[in-house]
């Protein structure tokens, strides 16, 4: 039968007819939600990421653990080579040596020159009983030349021997202060030679630093990410040799319009939704709320109309959980995390959370 031009008028009317009807039995059918009093934003799972890197520049000896391995605090990931290390090593001990030697030999020395001292301090005491001696022959022989028994020149020889001994006791004094300041310079060789072992032994303490920092260890419990350098390999300070994910700190990352993110409080409940197994329903709280909106990023998806500004939210999984499954954790995985905005309101039976995956605060 031929479409008749009433038809062709009416057709457009039909389908549009048809369309509304569709669109009323999917939003009938269609999940929409928990309901007001929540809200949702699209992110991803993320973990903090640790760089192994290097102190020192050098070459990679030995790396000890693959991508993918569970590593632990303290573990040994990565050896860099320490020929270079153990020479400079050795070559501060000999310095150690050598100081402490000089320290011997400088206290051997304040000894030696603390006995010229008291030698000379000796002297002194001989010096000053000669001159005594010189000065009563003087007195007698003065006497006995005035009384004309003596003659002039043993007075002048007299004479003579007196001053000698006055220079002989000065001559021995300064002696005596030549030997202190001998012994104060000796001293003062002692403490130079006890500094330089005191910094052979601090060379010595840095490059014991250096060689423990050759091996190159977690910093804290994690699984290896990326295996960035291989044995063999020069790389410079602070290059990095592995990558380490913390799976203890896991949380996704999403954004709430302005309108709610006041609303939204520190260790708020959360859940959240994995599109790889949207069945199961993970427990988290908020760990972070951004003080200051941002401009929506091109990869956020709301429900709701698109705002311009933005604020980030951060749901953190519990560590003790993640603990208990830490061969299933996964970062990059795409999902939405569902926040309650009324306290009052009740999660739920979509959102609620497996026995299996629920936690002491739970």
């Amino acid at each position: 039968m031929a479409i008749t031009s009433f038809h062709r008028r009416l057709l457009p009317f039909v389908v549009l007819g048809l369309l509304a009807l569709a669109w009323w039995g999917w939003q009938r059918l269609a999940d929409d939600g928990p309901g007001e009093g929540f809200i949702s934003g699209n992110g991803r799972i993320e973990a903090t990421e640790i760089d192994v890197a290097t102190r020192l520049p050098g070459r990679v000896e030995d790396i000890l653990v693959r991508e993918g391995d569970f590593v632990s605090a303290g573990q040994v990931l990565a050896k860099m080579q320490i020929d270079t290390l153990a020479a400079q090593r050795a070559e501060a001990e000999a310095g150690r040596q050598q100081a402490v030697q000089a320290v011997a030999a400088a206290q051997a020395q304040v000894a030696l020159r603390e006995a010229d001292v008291v030698a000379m301090r000796a002297q002194i005491a001989q010096r000053e009983a000669e001159l005594e001696a010189q000065r009563r022959r003087l007195t007698r022989t003065e006497t006995l030349s005035k009384e004309g028994a003596l003659s002039l020149q043993q007075l002048d020889d007299d004479r003579a021997n007196w001053r000698s001994a006055q220079a002989a006791l000065a001559a021995t004094r300064a002696q005596v202060a030549a030997a202190q300041a001998a012994v104060d310079a000796a001293k003062a060789q002692v403490e130079g030679a006890q500094s330089s072992v005191i910094a052979a032994e601090a060379t010595i303490a840095r490059i014991d630093a250096d060689l423990r920092d050759s091996d190159l260890k977690a910093p804290r419990d994690g699984r290896v990410q990326v295996r960035v350098a291989q044995a063999g390999e020069v790389i410079g300070a602070g290059g990095r040799v592995l990558n380490l994910l913390d799976l203890s700190d896991v949380y996704m990352t999403f954004f709430v319009p302005e309108t709610v993110a006041g609303r939204i409080a520190i260790g708020s409940e959360a859940r959240l939704v994995l599109d790889v197994a949207p069945d199961i329903v993970i427990p988290a709280r908020v760990s972070f709320v951004a003080s200051q909106a941002q401009f929506t990023p091109r990869t956020v998806e709301t429900a709701s109309e698109r705002q311009k500004l933005m604020f980030r939210v951060r749901a953190q999984i519990a560590p003790e959980l993640l603990r208990r499954h830490l061969d299933q954790v996964k970062t990059g995985v795409p999902g939405v995390a569902w926040l309650k905005l009324d306290p009052q309101a009740a999660w739920p039976e979509s959102l609620a959370v497996p026995e299996s995956l629920r936690t002491r605060t739970e």
